[in-house]
């Protein structure tokens, strides 16, 4: 038996597995239907959040959200008292260009930079940050189950 065609054939195996496994993997892209949905409701928390209106949050969060942000890390409950709340003031904001991932069939991560002009009290909100959303279809809708930015140090 000549074991050099059994070698040719394994060492090409492993190539071929090690190539595959070293190119970057592809983005998945959600439904057009729920990529638009995730980017409007994306785009009505903002505008939600800068009228206090806490009955949109109410439903938007998942019963089990939560929220990270440089001052800690909150649940459901406290994010609709901070929206309802008068103490922040929301004067502007953009957001830039949404990138939509699809994580698995019923899971999607949103991300972009977003800037706002916001005063909670005395304290002046991180702006401009880098954005994540973490959207869970749930009893047939789309639900944000995470949220978390962190400060943009380039500018």
């Amino acid at each position: 038996m000549n074991a050099k065609p059994v070698l040719i054939a394994t060492l090409f195996a492993i190539v071929t597995t090690l190539t595959a496994a070293a190119e970057p993997s592809k983005r998945a892209s959600p439904s057009s239907t729920d990529e638009a949905i995730v980017r409007d409701l994306e785009s009505k928390s903002w505008v939600a959040w800068k009228s206090h209106d806490a009955i949109f949050f109410e439903r938007f969060l998942s019963d089990d959200h939560v929220e990270v942000h440089g001052y800690g890390i909150v649940g459901k409950a406290a994010v609709i008292e901070g929206v309802r709340s008068p103490s922040c003031v929301v004067q502007s904001y953009s957001l830039g260009p949404l990138s939509v991932t699809l994580v698995s069939p019923d899971s999607i991560l949103v991300t972009y930079r977003a800037e706002q002009d916001t005063l909670c009290g005395i304290a002046r909100v991180p702006s401009p940050v880098w954005a994540t959303s973490l959207y869970a279809k749930r009893s047939g809708r789309w639900v944000n189950v995470l949220y978390q930015h962190t400060p943009d140090t380039r500018s």
